[in-house]
């Protein structure tokens, strides 16, 4: 059984940072994809980012590109997103993915397991 917890989220000014993380657990992920989705209020959820676990190959939204950062930490079975330059518009509940799969894609239908989120809210 996959189990993903999301923790570091938080109320933070414009132009803060953050970083949350992820912890997985069940299984080795080594052929895993790991993506962080978000969802503000009264919209679709939304995707952020994602990693290759095997390869640490990543993808981005493009209005993320150069402020967030995703990256994995094998020993600890964590996967990170590091914010930085936060805006009112970043604020939504964050949650953790995983592709069994490893497409690494943008689709939440492809991923199989999710977190219970994490909620980060951007003041202005």
């Amino acid at each position: 059984q996959v189990q993903l917890v999301e923790s570091g989220g938080g109320l933070v000014q414009a132009g803060g940072s953050l970083r949350l993380s992820c912890a997985a657990s069940g299984r080795t992920f080594s052929n895993y994809a790991l993506g962080w989705f978000r969802q503000a209020p009264g919209k679709e959820r939304e995707f952020v980012a994602a990693i290759s676990w095997s390869c640490g190959s990543t993808s981005y939204k493009e209005s993320v590109k150069g402020r967030f950062t995703i990256s994995r930490d094998y020993a600890k079975n964590t996967v990170y997103l590091q914010m930085n330059s936060l805006t009112p518009e970043d604020t939504a509940v964050y949650y953790c993915a995983a592709d069994k799969w490893g497409t690494s894609s943008s689709y939440s239908e492809t991923y199989d397991y999710w977190g219970q989120g994490t909620q980060v809210t951007v003041s202005s």
